[in-house]
C-alpha cells in the first residue's frame, strides 16, 4: 500500500471526475499540496460540514493532479458540474485524470488528508 493525499467528493461528483466529466473541483479554500502531485479523489455520500466529521463507507475512486488554482468563473460551471456559481470560491483544474478499477474503501473526512491504497 502507498499513502497519498486524499479529498473527498459527494456522490456523484466523485465518479464525474473518474470519467472525465468533472475536470474543475470548486472550493471555498486553496489545497495545502504542491501542484502535480497525485491527489486520491474519494467519493463519499454525505456532506461532511462539521470540523471533524467522517464518513466510513467512502470509496477511493480516481487519482488525479492539480494543474491550476485560481478563482471560480461563470464559465467554470459546466467542467465543474455546478449548479449555479458563486463569488469567492477556487477552481481547482483537475488533469492526469487515472480512474481506480478497484474503489478500495476508505475513510471520507475534510479537507486533504492521507489515505493508503
Amino acid at each position: 500500500m502507498k499513502k497519498y493525499p486524499a479529498i473527498s467528493i459527494v456522490s456523484p461528483n466523485g465518479e464525474n471526475i473518474a470519467r472525465g466529466i468533472k475536470t474543475i473541483e470548486v472550493r471555498s479554500w486553496k489545497p495545502t499540496i504542491d501542484l502535480n502531485t497525485d491527489l486520491v479523489i474519494v467519493e463519499n455520500e454525505i456532506f461532511l460540514r462539521g470540523h471533524g466529521q467522517t464518513d466510513p463507507n467512502a470509496r477511493a475512486v480516481a487519482i488525479v493532479k492539480i494543474r491550476n488554482i485560481r478563482e471560480f468563473t461563470e464559465d467554470d460551471i459546466q467542467a465543474a458540474c455546478a449548479s449555479y456559481w458563486q463569488e469567492g470560491y477556487y477552481s481547482w483544474e483537475l488533469y492526469d485524470i487515472r480512474p481506480l478499477s478497484a474503489k478500495p474503501k476508505v475513510m471520507a473526512k475534510r479537507g486533504i488528508y492521507e489515505v493508503s491504497i
